[in-house]
């Protein structure tokens, strides 16, 4: 007798993951004991200076797989059900209002500030010419959407020591009738300076968007990150917190209006609201009239902006599912590696200045010491940062390159001083007025010149974490 779909489907899954469970075993959590998964192949065994230790990378095992394949079985390709399921799962695990799910962290970034561009939002519309305060050091697609919606970011130092922006020189920025906006990331899972921020753009009537793409899980005074601005923006890439492939997600806070907005910057501009496959949500499809369109043209295909097709796939949103329910186990590694390696390289600080968080004015093995603010941040890294200090015995690229040849995967931070980057020195040549900067670069430069960061991702095993804290004590003691 033949088996019905539904026996089929059940099958291929099964298979799918005794296959994911043989095959994919080297991607599991690197906290994970051989007991807590009987049925998984062992992880390969870890070689000195032969395996690799990235400094991100994904990390799934057969759940992940099994959804993705049964996502596909199911054939809806386009954001369908899995998206929508996985769009209230996100917002209910921030407590935000909404969460609209997009292809990309550089593409939440685009829409958030895109949103904001709209002429339905009135006298607080985002217009050309308008100013945008941002950080100069971090990563390009934080800025590029400033830019690419004809508005002028305005430049703000760095602190070299929490990587995130001076907002001493907020004031300083801000100039009355064109500053509308302030938009920069939480650096390398380190909130930012949330009470200062929050309460100047309060004062002076001003859009927050929280670049949150490093950061999914970091706290603020007990509160999650991504939840104090107006908008927030996530990232799904395999090196962040968790990930769908490709993928991110554009948060919506309080303002339900935003929503709206978003999801048709996202969805080609179109002023219609009906989710994939249905339609006349609203009673009235054919009862509009709209622009210079006659009276009852189809809803579905009325533009009030000039937008984007961001939609990812729906197999990506049932990745992204059985992700999420890792994240807190996710969370929980990213902080117990950073400890690890902060403990385990304790004694190197007359080489490397290592990053605190934000109002942290020390680190000791029992914690951290607190500045007098009263706020206290809980970061869930990205990764360890180091600054080769000036007096060091060794450069910067003396350490890169003999990281690279241990197989210890590191990176800088990012574009660095975004303003030294060639795009932005071709910019100010041909339009000098395109953006501002307050004040010297300097810790811009400081963490352009000396940082690099080492992994915290929770596919690090105990065995590779103590090979990169032994082989930077050997590099240190060759110099």
């Amino acid at each position: 007798m033949s088996k019905s779909p539904a026996e089929l489907k059940a099958e291929i899954l099964r298979l799918t993951r005794e296959y994911a469970q043989l095959a994919h075993s080297n991607h599991r959590p690197g906290y994970e004991t051989a007991a807590a998964a009987p049925d998984a192949a062992p992880r390969a065994p870890f070689v000195a200076g032969q395996t690799v230790v990235p400094y991100a990378g994904r990390v799934f095992d057969e759940e992940e797989v099994s959804a993705a394949v049964g996502a596909t079985l199911d054939f809806w390709l386009t954001l369908g059900p899995e998206g929508d399921a996985f769009e209230h799962e996100l917002a209910a695990f921030l407590q935000v209002k909404k969460t609209l799910v997009v292809n990309s962290g550089s593409s939440a970034n685009l829409l958030a500030i895109a949103a904001l561009t709209s002429p339905k939002l009135a006298e607080r519309q985002l217009r050309p010419g308008d100013e945008v305060i941002t950080v100069a050091a971090g990563f390009p697609t934080t800025v590029a959407p400033i830019l690419q919606n004809g508005l002028v970011p305005v430049f703000i130092d760095n602190d070299p020591v929490t990587l995130n922006g001076r907002l001493e020189q907020l004031e300083g920025a801000f100039t009355p009738g064109k500053t509308k906006a302030v938009m920069m990331a939480h650096t390398l899972g380190n909130p930012f300076d949330l009470a200062t921020a929050t309460e100047f753009c309060r004062r002076h009537g001003l859009w927050l968007i929280e670049d949150n793409c490093d950061a999914l899980g970091c706290r603020y005074d007990g509160r999650l990150t991504g939840t104090f601005g107006d908008l927030s923006t996530q990232s799904f890439y395999p090196p962040h917190h968790l990930t769908m492939g490709e993928g991110g997600a554009v948060n919506i806070v309080r303002e339900p209006r935003l929503k709206v907005l978003v999801e048709s910057f996202r969805d080609w501009g179109r002023d219609c609201w009906c989710p994939s496959g249905r339609d006349n949500t609203c009673n009235k499809r054919f009862g509009w009239q709209l622009g210079e369109l006659p009276e009852g043209y189809d809803h579905k295909y009325i533009y009030s902006h000039f937008g984007y097709n961001l939609k990812p796939l729906d197999l990506q949103a049932a990745i992204g599912r059985q992700q999420l329910r890792k994240l807190p186990a996710f969370i929980q590694a990213r902080m117990d590696n950073w400890q690890t390696l902060r403990a385990g390289l304790a004694d190197l600080e007359e080489f490397f200045l290592f990053q605190l968080p934000t109002h942290a004015t020390g680190w000791t093995p029992g914690g951290f010491t607190w500045d007098a603010s009263g706020h206290r941040t809980e970061c869930s890294w990205f990764g360890f940062m180091m600054l080769v200090r000036p007096g060091a015995p060794f450069s910067r690229r003396d350490f890169v390159r003999a990281l690279d040849a241990a197989k210890i995967g590191n990176r800088m931070l990012f574009g660095g001083n975004l303003l030294r980057q060639p795009a932005f020195v071709s910019l100010r040549q041909q339009r000098p007025d395109a953006f501002r900067v307050v004040g010297e670069m300097t810790g811009a430069d400081q963490i352009m010149r000396e940082s690099v960061f080492v992994g915290t991702y929770p596919g690090l095993t105990p065995a590779m974490l103590a090979y990169l804290i032994e082989t930077i004590h050997a590099f240190v003691r060759r110099h």
